[in-house]
């Protein structure tokens, strides 16, 4: 059982590890790094499987660790190097694991009670968990494929059959592997160890087996039902065929200003009604050549219609659509290069996204536009009037709201 929760568990933390790091380098690329546009949904997908996977892990890791439970107490506690390293690499696994997918799902609730920063946390934590999983495992091999690649079945009356053996397993079969196992005894107290053995042997073959508190069956339904459960009732933030059974995600589609819901509104970024009046400017520069757009400059402009959703790392996303100014018209118009990146800067007086860097694939994308309207009227304030980035494949914060400037680097 430890090793079938393991499988599942292992290839668990494996997707939220790959799907992490895509996020990751989303928002902190490295200088050659070059990221896909299509298919626009790309980022809704890998991170609504991240936060999927994330939740399910809970059920999965607590059934993991019913089913090795009284492993963790053994006597004595260290028998051997090789056991010392498989208890530290457990130990360094759990509480990391339990750290991760906790605060994880504190962050869909974008509620911080621990006293460190959580996305440095975040990162850090995955190569701590996927190096102490690796490390288990290679510890763990092989009774891992002993049990991985044995092939046993249950019989109509849930006893567990041999492989070799059509017959159920039995305490006389543990006997004669203990028998098999234990070293012949020596010396002038032997004829009293192989009369001490022999009665052993015979009390656990006559004993009668002892009904465990939970059935195999039951341990399995258990899990596989909290697990569905908590899959289900969550992941309908994340894609909209699962809306109706959204339950206790944080987010709910068609809420909030033009029925798109929000994480960071106009009051917590700090803008004021005067920083987005009529005297509002979008300045778009490359070296000495800049370019001012007043809001009627931009809306003058050939205006373009795109569905994109707003795709954000706390795990919602929903489909939108944008009607504004394809960003590389305005690039056009300071004479930018096709291969030159761009640097977005908002009108929030501060914040982690305040300042943010998009990629030429980006930038010179049909969909990517600076965008005026959203699902049919003008920019909602908390939604980043008068103008704001979207583009296709993004995380949602790098959809810059309030946008004040655009410089090409």
């Amino acid at each position: 059982m430890a090793v079938v929760l393991g499988r599942l568990l292992g290839s668990a933390f494996i997707i939220c590890f790959g799907t992490g790091l895509y996020s990751h380098f989303l928002q902190d690329p490295l200088p050659w790094m070059v990221f896909p546009t299509r298919p626009q949904t790309l980022y809704q997908l890998t991170q609504g499987i991240h936060i999927t996977a994330g939740i399910a892990c809970f059920p999965l890791l607590f059934g993991k660790l019913y089913s090795v439970f009284p492993e963790l107490f053994q006597t004595p506690p260290i028998k051997n190097f090789a056991n010392l390293l498989e208890r530290a690499s457990i130990a360094i696994f759990v509480a990391a694991s339990l750290v991760q997918i906790s605060t994880g799902l504190l962050n869909t609730y974008q509620w911080y009670p621990f006293p460190f920063p959580f996305r440095q946390t975040h990162f850090a934590l995955s190569f701590v968990i996927i190096g102490s999983l690796a490390i288990h495992i290679a510890v763990k091999l092989p009774l891992i494929s002993r049990y991985w690649t044995r092939k046993r079945s249950i019989d109509a009356d849930g006893d567990l059959m041999l492989d070799d053996e059509d017959r159920p397993l039995t305490h006389a079969d543990v006997a004669a592997e203990l028998a098999a196992t234990t070293p012949e005894p020596v010396g002038p107290i032997s004829r009293r160890v192989d009369g001490l053995t022999g009665r052993v042997m015979g009390w656990i073959d006559s004993a009668p087996p002892r009904q465990p508190k939970v059935s195999r069956r039951g341990f399995i339904a258990t899990i596989s039902i909290a697990t569905a459960a908590v899959v289900t009732l969550t992941a309908g933030q994340s894609f909209r065929f699962l809306e109706a059974l959204n339950i206790f995600a944080p987010r709910k589609h068609d809420t909030g200003p033009n029925s798109l819901p929000i994480n960071r509104t106009a009051k917590a970024a700090q803008i004021s009604d005067s920083a987005v009046g009529s005297d509002w400017q979008l300045a778009v520069s490359r070296g000495d050549a800049v370019k001012l757009y007043s809001y009627s400059d931009l809306t003058a402009m050939t205006q373009y219609q795109v569905d994109l959703p707003i795709s954000c790392v706390e795990g919602w996303s929903q489909m939108a659509s944008w009607r504004g100014v394809r960003l590389r018209d305005l690039m056009d118009g300071v004479g930018a290069h096709p291969d030159e990146d761009l640097r977005l800067t908002s009108l929030e007086v501060k914040g982690g996204y305040r300042v943010t860097e998009m990629g030429s694939e980006y930038v010179q994308d049909d969909l990517t536009l600076v965008a005026l309207q959203l699902n049919g009227d003008k920019l909602d304030i908390d939604h980043g009037y008068p103008a704001r980035i979207i583009a296709p494949g993004r995380p949602g914060v790098l959809q810059t709201k309030w946008l004040s400037k655009l410089e090409v680097i």
